[in-house]
């Protein structure tokens, strides 16, 4: 290996030598240059930039990064070189004999080596940094020369294509002369009679395709157009389906909003209806204040009247029993009168016991469901009882002074009875003020719950219609994708051309997405299926349109 490398730089620079020394020489004599010193600056200027890219080059493939470019470069100045060499050479003032032929070829022998040397040794660079890169076969030098028209061609292909198998490039060549001897046999050596897609071979060969990647291009492209179409109406189904169920999921944030408002008004009634009857309680228990407060003074007024009528009871009582001393029958009728007065203060007094037994009974019973109830009735009820504390005391300080009248017992237990019948209506009428609002706080709120129901029952019946329709669709695109893969196997059976095809395509589209209608399907759909332009658009609905005409039915 040291020993190439040390050959190729001695090769190098005797080339460098002599080129120096001839290009200088000719440079100064016959290029013009000045002086012999800027032809030899010119000559080292050209050495210098060939081996300068030279390292470059061979640099950049040690380090597998090869700089393909830079090697045309190298070889159009290697070229000038040489022919600078060779004109160095040339006779002056004569004819070219043949020797001079050959002294001009002579002085080009050595760089056109040195080139060669540096090519082999950046194949070899690229062999050893690269052992996995696939290796190019070189096209036999009889070839060149028996097939001289013939193996440019192959050349060319190979190295456009990157075919790097000589064998295989002769074995495509060979299927492709068969075939194309098939299609004469065929058609009887016509090939103009051939279709477009049998031609195929033929016109895609100097791009790389072998017979059969040739022939098989319509159904890859026709398959390739399909799952387009395929993608593009899953995308058209997604985006509607994705828009129903947006729809519907809107639909049921409306219903769920529309049952939390309604929800939310019925617990403002509830509680709107809760504060008026508390603001009736507190009017009726007002009022009853002032009713109170009225008796009262109505019955210290009749008190007031019953003391002074006593007054002048005493007066004539006084004088009864000064005329009792004289009328001793009198006296006995008094008795009996007081005897029997005696018996009705008992029989007043056990009323009163049972009445104030009945009182405290009803009292506690109205007390604990107006507790149960609502608390404010409760406080409504002692501001209420304050009242009627006052009116008692009032009530018993006139019934101390009516006292010649009736006397203290039965006047407490009437006014007693009186009062408990009067607490009783009261109670009752608050506790069914009470109970009133309860039901009513109740009936607001069974009727939240049925609205609730309602819009749960709504969202459901929407979720479950949506589904219904998902379905449904699922079906249609089930029938639809069955219809179309029974017409496809139908057409490759038929062994249609593309456009028939493509006619029959848009037929299935004005019958399923057109109601049969054909001037209902917008050419837009069909550039955006068939990827044709508006005339071809509106030449495959009219031929569609003619087909149906004709009983054409997937």
């Amino acid at each position: 290996m040291a020993a190439i490398v040390a050959a190729a730089l001695a090769l190098a620079g005797i080339g460098l030598y002599l080129s120096f020394a001839h290009v200088a020489s000719f440079a100064h004599t016959e290029l013009r240059f000045g002086t012999l010193n800027k032809g030899r600056l010119f000559a080292i200027g050209v050495d210098i930039g060939i081996m300068v890219m030279i390292a470059v080059d061979l640099v950049m493939a040690w380090l597998k990064r090869p700089i393909s470019w830079i090697r045309y470069p190298v070889w159009l100045l290697t070229a000038a070189t040489v022919v600078l060499n060779a004109a160095s050479g040339a006779p002056r003032g004569r004819a070219w004999q043949l020797m001079d032929y050959l002294a001009a070829g002579a002085h080009g022998v050595v760089p056109v080596l040195f080139i060669m040397v540096v090519e082999v040794g950046r194949d070899s660079i690229d062999r050893i940094v690269r052992p996995d890169q696939a290796e190019r076969d070189s096209i036999p030098l009889i070839r060149w020369v028996l097939a001289p028209i013939a193996t440019p061609r192959i050349y060319r292909r190979m190295r456009l294509w990157g075919i790097t198998s000589y064998p295989e490039m002769v074995r495509r060549d060979q299927e492709l002369i068969a075939y194309e001897q098939w299609l004469k046999r065929k058609y009887d050596g016509d090939l103009s009679q051939a279709t477009e897609d049998e031609r195929l071979p033929m016109t895609m060969a100097p791009y790389g395709y072998t017979v059969a990647e040739a022939l098989a291009m319509p159904d890859q492209q026709e398959q390739a157009a399909a799952e387009r179409d395929e993608e593009a109406e899953r995308s058209r189904r997604d985006a509607k389906t994705r828009k129903i169920q947006a729809e519907k999921k809107a639909e049921g944030e409306r219903a769920r909003a529309q049952g939390a408002l309604d929800a939310e008004l019925a617990q403002i009634k509830g509680e709107t209806g809760q504060a008026q009857a508390h603001a009736r309680a507190q009017v009726s228990a007002a009022e009853r204040a002032a009713e109170l407060e009225q008796e009262a003074l109505e019955t210290a007024v009749i008190a007031e009247a019953r003391a002074r009528q006593a007054e002048a009871e005493r007066k004539e009582s006084g004088e009864l029993k000064a005329r009792a001393a004289a009328d001793l029958e009198k006296a006995g009728l008094e008795r009996q009168a007081a005897e029997q007065r005696r018996t009705a203060a008992e029989a007043d007094k056990v009323a009163a016991a049972e009445a104030g037994a009945i009182e405290t009974e009803r009292i506690a019973q109205a007390r604990k469901a107006t507790a149960a109830a609502d608390l404010e009735a409760a406080r409504l009820e002692r501001a209420a009882a304050e009242k009627r504390k006052e009116a008692a005391e009032a009530d018993r300080v006139a019934a101390a002074e009516a006292q010649a009248i009736e006397t203290q017992a039965i006047a407490e237990a009437r006014k007693a009875a009186a009062e408990a019948d009067r607490r009783a209506a009261e109670t009752e009428k608050a506790a069914a003020e009470t109970r009133r609002a309860a039901a009513e706080a109740d009936r607001k709120k069974a009727e939240e719950e049925r609205l609730q129901e309602a819009a749960v029952t709504d969202i459901a019946r929407a979720q479950k219609e949506a589904a219904e329709a998902e379905r449904a669709a699922a079906e249609t695109r089930r029938v639809a994708a069955e219809i179309e893969r029974c017409a496809v196997e139908a057409e490759d059976a038929a062994k249609l051309s593309p456009r028939e095809r493509a006619v029959r395509k848009v037929a299935r589209m004005i019958l399923t997405s057109a109601a049969g209608v054909a001037s209902q399907l917008p050419l837009a759909d069909i550039q955006r299926v068939l990827e044709v332009s508006p005339g071809t658009a509106s030449e495959y609905r009219q031929e569609a349109a003619e087909l149906l005409a004709g009983g054409y039915r997937p």
